[in-house]
């Protein structure tokens, strides 16, 4: 992809006073924009995509000017440099596709009605109005809009409104000057909004807004965690939150999950509403989300990357932060274990597929940023980096130099060494140093740790899943051992320590030797020997940590063939009695990659859901179905995979206790508790799935405006046996007033995990590719119809068909990184099955 011009080279603009014109019923706009600046050049440009420029003017003078789409420019030819305003007068349309401005549709009291929003991050603002479109280009702003408004409508923006008596005689919402910020940070919402609002003890408005089709009393939640993380977030940067309001708005279409806007943060509906009958689950990643956006506000807003090479830092820095902030307002909800049960597992999976990009990448062009910034790679192991990185200098060194970053970047641009400056002078520690090889290199080490002649060694090696070609990396590795007298680092490919029988008796209160305590390095360890068999004989007197890593690194180092995935089978024995979330989580994934080996109703999967009811057994006679009045939060999420477990291994007593909960609520479903709903729906369609529930679990989706119970429907409907039904549900998929576009690739996902109905829906994928494509537009989960069969597919069958579907699409930037990596995932997934699958049945049955 050819490197574009970057436009503030030769034009900086100071300030834009921008007014826009607004019809919802012909889905367009007018708008006018005054941009105070300085021309460095006679010949500048300003981006516009889309948009029919009528005049430009300077001091009431017409200039020449030129629209040139294929660039989304309009160059300018101007009598003179320095300091100008440019007058732009221009039209432009209203559509679909998320991006821009664009409607969010909804239902309320039987009418179909619509909000309409902005989404400009990336590169979108130049949909609405002529701009410097790039994150350096920081300037002022004054918004203004007009638009055909109907009672009980208002309209937000990123500062507060003013001249609010004028606005009621001219129909002009105006607000108030905006600080210095980038283009991709202004947003307005409008139409028929209703909220709620509070202040911070230093004063900040927060409110949290929705459309009328939701309760006020599903913002209560979203309201109460805004105020308590900005005054957090305040006292650990030691930096004033920096303007008026932070309001927060759920919009029944968006795109991503959530954005940023300064001072008008906009959601998903799924990630900022929480009514009273909610999940532990839901609640918590609703304040994450929450707490990620709002540590946008100084991370990203007061201080931005100078371009989007450094759009990582953002991600990885708020990703880290939202754990930080959770944790202290929340302590009681343990929630880096959400981290170490998501976050962590999808990095180390995808990091060690050779190909994976590193997490800092060179972007030419900003259409690059939705094909390089995979989310395994940019949100969780770059959050796990920092993680890492914040362990590695401390907290109160690290705290330190995020004030001093701020203090000296705020309103202005940075690179990533900027911040790594900062932290080395509060902590007198090299970070650039620690931090260019994990950030540049892509992929992570297998430390191995063995003994052999009373030595204690050490050594590195990229760790692989599937074909790779070895490029000899090296990593500065934190080996944060629970055992003393070990250096804090591992710089070099092997490392010697004599006398380990001393370093025994040294530590023999510590337990089994042990590295990456805490497992916050980006690293796995495979121990073996004495330290594995001392490891595995003291698991139930690790902590829950040292338990999930013990899983999850003997997980991997199957599933790249360091050792058999029926070594794994026994450590099932070991987990029976656990009733921590993190393990339970654990032995769900190995179960869950043990199952790859084994056949639909045959004899070896009899044994395996036995197994499985002998794990859960105890847990599920401790939690049952019932919430218990007082029950810590956890206990919630450990009933939750047990049930999940229970049923799908055809426990009789579980599949009746859930038959009974359903017929106690068949009329009224969504009021089936949120925390155990979506087993009880899927447990009634895989029991009764008859045609008529089918309907009636699309008609209840259809009807309803909760995200979270669409979802549990959704799963519920990909448990159907009937070719009618699955008939039925793929031609509600390209209606957009049953699925929307948003939530099509989780349709995709759970409809393909299952084997009835993955034939039909990957049919659907590719028969209707183009149209797929089109629909989502700008919506940064397209490349996930690529990724989610390459998470999934297990046959030389579906291989097949993927390369034979995808190679032809390899030229295309946005998908072809994807396609290589999907094209190595499903080859090794099939190598590990053919080589794996007679020792995996074998240990089953001999369990």
């Amino acid at each position: 992809m050819k490197t574009v011009a970057h436009y503030i080279e030769h034009f900086i603009p100071e300030h834009y006073e921008l007014f826009l014109d607004i019809s919802r019923k012909e889905k367009t706009f007018s708008g006018r924009v005054a941009i105070t600046g300085l021309a460095k050049k006679a010949h500048i440009s300003l981006h516009q995509k889309n948009l029919t420029i009528t005049s430009v003017k300077v001091a009431g003078q017409d200039m020449d000017f030129q629209v040139d789409d294929e660039n989304e420019a309009v160059h300018i030819s101007l009598q003179q440099t320095g300091d100008v305003v440019l007058e732009l007068v221009y039209t432009g349309k209203i559509t679909d596709n998320m991006t821009g401005m664009y409607p969010s549709y909804y239902t309320f009291e039987g009418e179909k009605k619509e909000l309409i929003s902005t989404q400009f991050e990336s590169h979108f603002a130049r949909e609405v109005f002529p701009s410097v479109d790039e994150p350096e280009a920081k300037a002022t702003f004054d918004l203004s809009l007009k638009f055909d408004q109907e009672d009980g409508d208002i309209a937000l923006s990123n500062m507060p409104e003013i001249k609010v008596d004028e606005r009621k005689k001219t129909g002009v919402w105006t607000f108030d000057t905006t600080p210095r910020m980038s283009s991709y940070l202004l947003a307005f919402a409008l139409g028929a909004l209703h909220g709620k609002t509070a202040r911070t003890k230093n004063g900040t408005i927060v409110g949290s807004y929705a459309s009328q089709a939701q309760k006020l009393t599903s913002l209560d939640f979203s309201l109460d965690i805004a105020v308590r993380v900005i005054e957090f977030y305040e006292d650990y940067f030691q930096v004033n939150y920096p303007i008026p309001q932070c309001l927060h708005v759920a919009l029944p279409d968006f795109s991503a999950g959530a954005m940023e806007n300064w001072g008008l943060i906009t959601y998903r509906e799924i990630f900022l509403l929480v009514d009273e009958n909610s999940s532990v689950v839901s609640r918590q990643r609703v304040a994450l989300i929450i707490a990620h956006e709002v540590a946008h506000q100084w991370f990203g807003n007061l201080v931005t990357m100078k371009w989007w090479d450094d759009l990582w830092l953002n991600e990885s820095f708020a990703n880290m932060m939202e754990y930080v902030a959770i944790d202290a307002i929340e302590p009681s909800w343990n929630i880096f274990e959400d981290f170490q049960t998501s976050g962590v597992p999808s990095a180390l999976r995808r990091d060690a597929t050779d190909g994976v990009q590193s997490v800092h990448v060179e972007v030419k062009h900003p259409d690059e940023i939705n094909t390089l910034f995979d989310p395994a790679i940019v949100y969780a192991k770059g959050s796990r980096l920092m993680h890492m990185l914040r362990r590695w200098l401390g907290d109160a060194a690290f705290s330190r130099g995020l004030k001093a970053y701020f203090d000296k970047h705020q309103y202005g641009n940075t690179i990533g060494r900027d911040l790594w400056d900062a932290l080395s002078a509060t902590s007198g520690k090299d970070v650039a140093d620690f931090m260019d090889a994990w950030l540049e290199q892509p992929g992570y080490p297998l430390v191995t740790a063995r003994v052999e002649e009373d030595k204690l060694i050490l050594s590195q090696k990229q760790f692989f899943i599937g074909e790779h070609e070895n490029k000899e990396r090296l990593w500065p590795i934190p080996l944060n051992s629970n055992w003393t007298g070990l250096p804090e680092t591992l710089t070099q490919e092997s490392l010697i320590i004599e006398n380990f029988s001393q370093l025994v008796a040294a530590n023999q209160d510590k337990g089994a030797f042990r590295l990456n305590t805490g497992n916050t390095a980006h690293y796995i360890t495979d121990y073996q020997g004495q330290l594995l068999e001392e490891v595995l004989t003291d698991f139930s007197g690790l902590d829950i940590e040292s338990k999930l890593q013990v899983l999850e690194e003997r997980r991997l180092l199957a599933e790249s063939g360091h050792i058999s995935f029926a070594d794994l089978v026994p450590l099932l024995v070991q987990v029976k009695k656990e009733t921590s979330y993190l393990v339970a989580s654990a032995t769900a994934q190995l179960i869950s990659s043990i199952e790859r080996f084994v056949d639909e109703d045959s004899p070896t999967e009899d044994k395996l859901k036995q197994i499985v009811r002998s794990v859960f057994q105890a847990n599920f006679d401790r939690l049952g179905f019932e919430k218990v009045a007082g029950e810590a939060d956890e206990d919630e999420m450990v009933r939750q995979v047990t049930i999940s477990h229970m049923l799908w291994a055809d426990d009789a007593k579980a599949i009746s206790k859930a038959r009974e909960i359903y017929a106690q609520y068949a009329d009224k479903i969504e009021d089936l508790p949120a925390s155990i709903r979506v087993f009880i729906l899927v447990n009634e369609m895989r029991q009764a799935g008859c045609l008529e529930l089918i309907e009636s679990y699309l008609a209840a989706y259809t009807a309803t405006n909760d995200s979270n119970f669409q979802a549990d429907l959704a799963q519920g409907l990909s448990y159907l046996k009937t070719d009618e039904g699955l008939k039925k549900v793929l031609s509600v998929l390209k209606d957009k007033d049953v699925v929307k576009p948003q939530d099509l690739s989780a349709w995709y996902a759970t409809f393909l995990r299952r084997s009835f109905a993955q034939e039909a829906m990957w049919n659907w994928a590719r028969e209707d590719w183009d149209w797929i494509k089109q629909a989502l537009g700008g919506d940064m989960s397209f490349d996930s119809f690529v990724n989610i069969p390459a998470q999934i597919f297990k046959t030389q069958q579906r291989l097949d068909e993927y390369k034979a579907f995808f190679e032809p699409q390899l030229t295309d930037m946005a998908l072809s990184r994807n396609i290589s990596i999907g094209i190595k995932s499903i080859a090794a997934r099939l190598d590990l099955i053919q080589k794996d699958k007679k020792s995996v049945e074998k240990a089953i049955m001999d369990y």
